[in-house]
């Protein structure tokens, strides 16, 4: 027999294990993606992350992934097509649009232009792929959990195994990585508007990195996860959520955020909480106080919060376990 993911963490947890420094290469990552996409926890598990630097790099293995990667937009087309070409289903493509502390806007607004082409572009695409590639294995398909719906910010419908429902169109998804730096309203509102248009847009947002300073403060993304919700815009985070609480790493002395309190802070935002509660929950160095909201919620769709990358997805599996807010199943 197999555990039910409530759905609150459907499709939370990326597989980075192929991003940097993984030491593994594509092929292997998909293996263990397929096993990890066919195991109990599999509604926890969202794409496979792609680097854009493995594109071309070995034979590539007939799955659904996501293209990420500090990628010039301009070169975007033709590596999606490459890929299509080589039998990935490209579900996602996940670009940074400036370099922290440089203006998004034209950035953002070439993503744009390549999001508008490929929505306009959508049903041609399908008609050109493989038999199977707007269904089952499509563009939308989240083995196991369900797809980020970038019209309205819900998890999309899915049947049962992790099918897209009959009301979801065939495309490709596409998260803009924002700095958060000066300029970040302008790109928001820039992104929000074009979702109003219809287009798969939605932002990405780096939470850590190599020097302290890329850490925001809890009131810094507090303010960010508000921002959002007051433009009704899902968001993913990367870099710096190792683990499910706020700690310090005793390594680097770098304070991580939890992805515990960054989904308690999203239910709070979403229920209208201002920035000074939503940053209290993503404060929070204990789980007693994270754990109760988690545990209400258990059973209801994830708002804003659409996910985040893991190297080895078991670890956010586990803690989840530890904390008793996912109960451990069977093979």
């Amino acid at each position: 027999m197999s555990t039910m993911m409530p759905p609150l963490y459907a499709g939370l947890v990326d597989d980075a294990s192929l991003l940097p420094p993984s030491p593994i290469g594509l092929a292997e990552a998909a293996a263990k993606h397929r096993e990890h996409t066919t195991a109990w926890y599999s509604g926890l598990i969202g794409a496979l992350l792609i680097p854009a630097s493995a594109v071309g790099a070995e034979p590539v293995p007939r799955l659904a992934a996501a293209l990420v990667g500090d990628i010039p937009v301009g070169a975007l087309p033709a590596m999606v097509e490459k890929l299509r070409a080589a039998g990935m289903v490209v579900e996602q493509v996940e670009a940074a649009v400036a370099r922290r502390g440089e203006d998004p806007q034209p950035g953002l607004a070439t993503l744009r232009s390549f999001a508008a082409t490929e929505t306009a572009g959508a049903a041609a695409i399908g008609a050109r792929s493989e038999p199977g590639t707007s269904g089952e294995n499509g563009p939308d398909r989240v083995a196991g959990g369900r797809a980020p719906d970038l019209t309205n910010g819900e998890p999309g419908p899915r049947r049962a195994g992790g099918e897209p429902g009959p009301d979801r169109a065939s495309g490709l998804r596409v998260w803009a990585e924002i700095p958060l730096s000066w300029g970040l309203l302008g790109a928001l509102d820039a992104v929000a508007e074009a979702r109003r248009e219809g287009l798969p847009l939605a932002p990405k947002f780096r939470v850590g990195g190599l020097a302290a300073e890329l850490f925001p403060t809890p009131v810094e993304l507090a303010a960010v996860i508000c921002a959002c919700r007051d433009r009704d815009l899902p968001f993913k985070l990367a870099a710096g959520l190792r683990h499910a609480t706020r700690h310090t790493d005793p390594e680097t002395g770098f304070t991580h955020h939890g992805f515990l309190n960054v989904l308690v802070a999203t239910l709070l935002a979403a229920d209208g909480g201002e920035v000074a509660e939503v940053a209290e929950a993503l404060a929070a160095t204990h789980p007693v106080p994270l754990v109760e909201p988690a545990r209400s919620h258990r059973d209801d769709a994830r708002p804003l919060f659409a996910g985040f990358g893991a190297a080895n997805v078991v670890e956010p599996l586990t803690e989840l376990v530890r904390l008793g807010l996912v109960s451990g199943g069977y093979e």
